[in-house]
């Protein structure tokens, strides 16, 4: 368990350096001065000026020091203060993902309610029912997030009235992009819930629990969809960390101030530490739910713990 535990805690190391490395090299390659970000946009700064400000955020110092003390700030966390916001990046992003995370997982919970209703009514029966919403999990799919959210605001924004068209202000304004988010989030679950049900419902233990009398209902909620929620986990995994880290079409369309809104704005204006802090943040969360994956693992198949013994 020590080994496991030390290797994990450098694929953790290995992915943060990693990333913080291929958002240094990408910000040095961007054109433009991030003085003139520092000085709040003027072009005119005066020589005294700009010599100290380039001092103050270590810009006078050879490429490869800015590098050493970038990446060392980066794995301890400490990213710095926000050029744009002039407050620490850590305020920052934890302001904003007090309004993506609610956004984030209502969507993904109800994507997994979505998709489970619908691998289990049409898993392995009712053939035409399967094929419509095949059918539909394509469209789904097919469809980019952002023009799913035009087509919600028309309807019930613009023609309804019932939701307001954007904003952070009560759960009213949060329907909408959640129902956009989750989506094509449904579309892809249900698929891969509804395989793996259908498989889990032709192995030899189904036959054998059909045998002793247990009903439909019973084979698929306690037995089969238990096996297809191996497949189901890695992906819902994956799921999340795309969500939280790519909600930034969504929350445009909407008008949502959140993670979204602060990447775009950090881009823009080159915001070094703050695009740090987000790019670090994303990483993180790619790794932490890589393993909580694996102990879900775990949890849903005993068989895997018996192997690790």
């Amino acid at each position: 368990m020590l080994r496991t535990g030390i290797q994990r805690l450098l694929t953790i190391l290995a992915v943060l350096w990693g990333a913080a490395t291929l958002t240094f090299i990408a910000f040095k390659l961007i054109p433009g001065d991030p003085v003139l970000i520092l000085s709040g946009g003027s072009n005119v700064v005066d020589d005294a000026f700009r010599a100290t400000l380039t001092r103050q955020f270590g810009l006078d110092q050879p490429l490869w020091l800015q590098y050493v003390h970038y990446c060392a700030r980066a794995l301890v966390g400490n990213f710095g203060e926000s050029y744009q916001y002039r407050q620490p990046v850590s305020q920052v992003i934890a302001a904003a993902l007090r309004q993506t995370l609610p956004l984030a997982l209502s969507a993904l919970l109800l994507a997994l309610a979505l998709a489970i209703l619908n691998a289990l009514a049409t898993a392995g029966r009712w053939p035409y029912l399967r094929n419509f919403f095949a059918g539909l999990e394509l469209c789904l799919l097919s469809t980019p997030v952002y023009w799913l959210g035009i087509i919600l605001l028309s309807l019930f924004s613009f023609q309804l009235h019932w939701f307001p068209v954007m904003g952070n202000d009560g759960w009213l304004s949060l329907v909408l992009p959640v129902i956009a988010l989750s989506l094509p989030l449904t579309a892809i679950l249900s698929q891969i819930l509804r395989d793996g049900l259908e498989q889990a419902l032709l192995q030899p233990f189904a036959l054998t629990i059909r045998s002793r009398g247990a009903g439909e209902t019973r084979l698929r909620l306690r037995h089969g969809l238990r096996h297809a929620a191996l497949a189901a986990s890695t992906l819902t995994g994956t799921l999340l960390a795309n969500v939280l880290s790519g909600s930034i079409l969504t929350e445009t369309v909407f008008g949502r101030a959140g993670i979204g809104k602060i990447t775009l704005q950090a881009i823009a204006n080159r915001d070094m530490p703050l695009i740090l802090g987000i790019v670090m943040l994303s990483a993180l969360l790619f790794v932490v739910i890589n393993l909580l994956v694996d102990a879900i693992y775990l949890l849903v198949d005993p068989r895997l713990r018996t192997r690790r013994l």
